[in-house]
């Protein structure tokens, strides 16, 4: 990379907000879309999953107990439920009686916030199958706004293979918590050419690689910008934050 080229951070379009900006509202909420928006954020990172009647939610557990006033599995709830469930009040009172949002209701607040789309793809236990999860999710992302624009992502190959079969429209993004030996490989065979790595796990070596081999790397879940100041330079195209803000002030 020539000296003209080097950065000291990302571009705005490649800040992505975590769950939306979960560093001050409820994670994988409108709320949170909207203050990721309210905070100049083009991008929010959101996680799929089906409830039981193969609704499309956004949510990162596989069960409701860690972010909303309910319990149980997914898999135990349908459509019919989400009006039961608080998805606000357990981050603070100021959020009460937010929702768990279905698919279809977070892909149009998208378009009305003038927002675009990580899409993590959830496989959990009670999905009927991994076509009934990538199809349900790309029967609703095709009915986005015009100007909405989405990459997929998913810690699982398989998925990214099969959503790049159902639609080759897509950035496809493979997660990792550390670099696999056969990295190339795997993302050959999806095919896809970005990684999204866990910020702990990053090194120059790994970037100056994957920059020399046309893939870009974004980086997972940094608050600190202090962490990622040594590798821009090398090629880090992005990052994923709790906190936006951080890296747009």
């Amino acid at each position: 990379m020539k000296e003209s080229e080097r950065r000291s951070g990302p571009s705005r379009s490649e800040v992505q907000a975590h769950r939306g900006a979960s560093a001050i509202a409820p994670e994988n909420t409108i709320a949170a879309f909207r203050a990721a928006a309210e905070q100049g954020a083009e991008w929010v990172e959101l996680d799929v999953a089906l409830l039981g009647d193969g609704t499309a939610v956004v949510i990162h557990d596989v069960s409701v107990d860690r972010c909303s006033s309910s319990t149980g599995n997914l898999g135990d709830f349908t459509a019919a439920d989400l009006e039961t469930i608080d998805a606000g009040a357990w981050f603070d009172p100021r959020f009460r009686g937010e929702p768990l949002p279905t698919l279809a209701a977070a892909v149009s607040a998208l378009g009305e916030l003038g927002l675009n789309a990580n899409v993590e793809i959830k496989q959990h236990p009670h999905h009927k199958s991994l076509d009934q999860l990538v199809k349900t999710v790309d029967e609703h992302l095709r009915a986005r706004a015009p100007q909405t624009e989405i990459m997929i992502s998913s810690f699982d190959a398989a998925a990214l293979k099969r959503m790049h079969e159902l639609n080759q429209g897509y950035e496809l993004a493979m997660l990792w918590s550390k670099v696999p030996d056969d990295w190339r490989e795997v993302l050959q065979s999806i095919p896809a050419t970005t990684v999204h790595l866990g910020y702990k796990s990053l090194s120059i070596g790994f970037l100056e690689e994957a920059v020399r081999h046309g893939i870009k790397v974004r980086a997972w879940t940094s608050n600190d910008p202090r962490q990622l100041a040594s590798f821009w330079h090398a090629g880090l195209t992005g990052v994923i934050t709790d906190d936006p803000s951080a890296y747009l002030s």
